[in-house]
């Protein structure tokens, strides 16, 4: 009897195991080929030769992007390189980014950005929020940007049991902000056990002094988060799950979910057109090319434009697809004007024009 039990037992969890598998290629898309999509005017940056997995654009034009992130399963062009934090002014020509200095006494060498987002104060004082790993651990870094100088103030370092994994970042005020933990452990093995169980643990935290709470819970993998021009709203990308969601932001940093868009294809960080409320997604249309490198298969690049996301028929556009020719893992699109910014987890960035 006790035998037929064990057997049971292994049958079970090995069906499990299995369905657990398929749903896992479901969920990273792996059979999923992109159809280009061209635009016309497309340069690649210069300076930024290992990713960028993140931009955010100051209303007056200043870029900035997040460059040098570095994971255990993630390919990596400059692996003994530190991280960093690059800009560009994009209303000039040229289509290079310069590495901003950041303060003494900041650990430079284990700086690894993530996710980023900045805050004008009322005084005009612009605040950079970074997600960093330093030795594969999270924190969040706040500095003062010294526009004169073309530099970064660290001011300090934020920990917190609520942030073991910060992925993304939007900031609210200048020690305020929400963040996305995705997956829910820091351990490398748990991760990938959590990813594969599919346990949707990871979560959305409002930050600020007086206290740290979680605000949303029950995604497969949440990952960039952003805010709607009007700031009423706040929209979270669940990767694995294909989905945006739409959550009502209350007057105590609460949140509520009004609606979730379903999409086919695995969304990354979000931004804002500032001018139009659309929504700019970057997007990786196969991400198990992304965890699994292979040069001659390299990954997709692909960036939608949503446009009315709270109407119920919201127009989902293809603005750019490339199948890893030009443009490997794109992550973040970010507009200003007619300038578009395509970054990725580990590759190169483009510039084009929309």
């Amino acid at each position: 009897m006790a035998r037929l039990v064990a057997v049971t037992a292994l049958g079970l969890a090995l069906a499990l195991l299995g369905e657990r598998f398929l749903a896992l290629r479901n969920r990273l898309n792996t059979s999923k080929e992109v159809e280009p999509v061209d635009l016309p005017n497309c340069h690649l940056i210069k300076g930024v030769e290992a990713g960028s997995e993140d931009i955010d654009i100051l209303p007056n034009g200043l870029a900035f992007l997040s460059v040098g992130l570095k994971f255990p399963w993630m390919q990596c062009f400059a692996p003994e390189k530190p991280g960093g934090i690059l800009m560009m002014d994009l209303n000039k020509e040229s289509s290079r980014a310069l590495e901003l200095r950041v303060s003494r006494g900041f650990d430079l060498a284990s700086f690894n950005p993530h996710g980023i987002s900045t805050f004008i104060d009322k005084d005009d004082t612009v605040y950079l929020f970074v997600a960093n790993h330093p030795e594969f651990k999270s924190t969040v870094e706040i500095f003062k940007f010294l526009e004169e100088e073309n530099s970064l103030l660290h001011l300090k370092t934020l920990h917190h049991e609520l942030l073991p994994s910060v992925n993304d970042i939007i900031a609210v005020g200048p020690e305020h902000f929400y963040a996305t933990n995705s997956p829910y452990f820091s351990d490398i093995f748990l991760k990938y056990l959590e990813i594969y169980l599919n346990l949707r643990w990871t979560n959305v935290i409002y930050y600020s002094p007086e206290g740290v709470r979680v605000v949303a819970e029950g995604f497969d993998m949440a990952n960039g988060i952003t805010m709607s021009s009007d700031e009423k709203y706040i929209y979270v990308a669940d990767s694995f799950a294909h989905e945006i969601h739409v959550m009502e932001k209350h007057a105590n940093w609460s949140l509520t979910q009004m609606k979730v868009l379903h999409l086919d294809t695995v969304v990354d960080n979000l931004s804002i057109d500032p001018s139009t409320g659309d929504l700019w997604v970057g997007c990786h249309p196969n991400v198990l090319k992304v965890f699994i490198y292979d040069p001659n298969n390299p990954p997709a690049s692909q960036v939608l434009r949503i446009q009315n996301i709270l109407s119920e028929t919201p127009t989902v556009s293809i603005i750019y697809a490339n199948n890893g020719s030009v443009l490997q893992g794109s992550s973040v699109a970010s507009i200003y004007g007619r300038k578009l910014l395509i970054g990725t987890l580990y590759h190169r960035a483009l510039q084009c024009q929309v």
